[in-house]
């Protein structure tokens, strides 16, 4: 289904020739205010899971520090500019890719990064932005909604550094990346008949997926479906995250008290699994209030979407927004036990960088195509 402006969405007062404050400096202010809240209350809520460490706390601004002033430089990059550099960051993200399967720095298992001495760096987090602005720079040109040779292409070039990323393995990031393909064609109108084929063949395939699985990550799978199988091995990470989550009630423990994170029942607390925290101190009330956070966040970028002024930021902001909301719907899943453990954190509240500055790289972008205003608008 393609997002299109209504009515109600097109009255932008950016185009109304009264440009403020926050458009000079291309940052949307609903928005950002949105962003600044979320990570507020997430770093309240890691000074809890961290067991009151204020230098977890400390270095969790600093990233987030980082984080926002990327937000910052990438909003002043015009649509534009992005769009014609889109192509180029695809086929440097892709080449890192293959570098990092032939080079690449092992780590806790895993060979995802590129050691550049000074720098450690995963080329799979560019992906998760080359390849939706690469599908809208693909797509944008084009009648919408995409015909078959042009979803079959868009398929082509989201597979690849999803097998490269997968390889690494990193099954958390190729879904991410894969679900980023998947948003720019729903976005751009797919209709639902190539929605259903598109199904069939991931069905299809996902024998030939289970058997190039690694045993770990057959063993998540097997998890999911029967935790208590394994309570105090593979199962005890999400037994332990409902233990949690359910002892909130609706009101919750309160702030600092939970009990199995403190306790540390809990594994990976701050990190993956820090929503049963929210669940277990906070309770139901809690989690409302943060999923209230969420859903401004992401209605505010549908609202953007609706109003780009063109193809290419249309289907960009769109993809950008909806990952965003895949990011929490797959973190929050596997927590509660309704998605297997993939290794995805929860945004903006998790303790970690690397994924917290692609998100808020994604959001400068959202916000630049905002605010950097087109003088003609005959396209789209």
């Amino acid at each position: 289904m393609a997002i299109r402006s209504s009515s109600y969405f097109s009255e932008d007062p950016l185009d109304q020739g009264r440009p403020g404050f926050w458009q000079r400096i291309h940052l949307d202010a609903p928005l950002l205010a949105g962003l600044l809240a979320l990570c507020g209350f997430g770093l309240m809520v890691l000074f809890s899971a961290s067991d009151q460490d204020p230098a977890a706390v400390e270095r969790q601004l600093v990233r987030l520090g980082v984080a926002f002033g990327l937000m910052i430089a990438v909003a002043q990059v015009s649509p534009a500019r992005l769009r014609s550099w889109s192509p180029l960051l695809y086929g440097v993200g892709v080449t890192m890719l293959i570098a990092v399967l032939l080079v690449g720095d092992v780590g806790k298992g895993a060979q995802r990064w590129l050691d550049f001495g000074i720098v450690r760096f995963q080329p799979s987090e560019i992906l998760k932005l080359a390849v939706p602005m690469m599908l809208a720079w693909m797509l944008s040109a084009r009648a919408l909604p995409p015909k078959l040779l042009w979803v079959v292409l868009a398929a082509v070039a989201t597979l690849i550094p999803v097998v490269l990323i997968a390889k690494q393995p990193d099954l958390g990031t190729s879904l991410l990346v894969a679900s980023a393909g998947v948003m720019v064609l729903f976005v751009a109108g797919m209709g639902w008949v190539m929605i259903l084929s598109l199904a069939g063949v991931v069905a299809a395939v996902t024998p030939l997926v289970w058997i190039g699985l690694h045993d770990y990550q057959r063993e998540r799978v097997l998890t999911f479906l029967n935790p208590e199988s394994d309570p105090l091995g593979s199962g005890y990470h999400i037994i332990q995250s409902k233990i949690a989550i359910g002892s909130g009630g609706i009101d919750g423990k309160g702030w600092l008290n939970g009990t199995q994170s403190h306790l540390e029942f809990l594994p990976e607390r701050n990190t993956d699994f820090i929503f049963a925290v929210i669940g277990e101190e906070f309770g139901f009330t809690g989690i409302l209030a943060l999923f209230a956070l969420y859903l401004f966040i992401i209605l505010r970028g549908l609202v953007i979407t609706a109003r780009a002024q063109d193809r290419f930021g249309r289907l960009l902001a769109g993809a950008l927004t909806l990952v965003f909301f895949v990011y929490v719907f797959v973190n929050t899943g596997m927590v509660t036990g309704l998605l297997p453990v993939v290794g995805v954190p929860l945004p903006l509240i998790s303790y970690g960088g690397t994924s917290m500055v692609t998100l808020m790289a994604g959001f400068g972008i959202i916000m630049g195509i905002h605010t950097h205003r087109i003088r003609s608008r005959a396209a789209s």
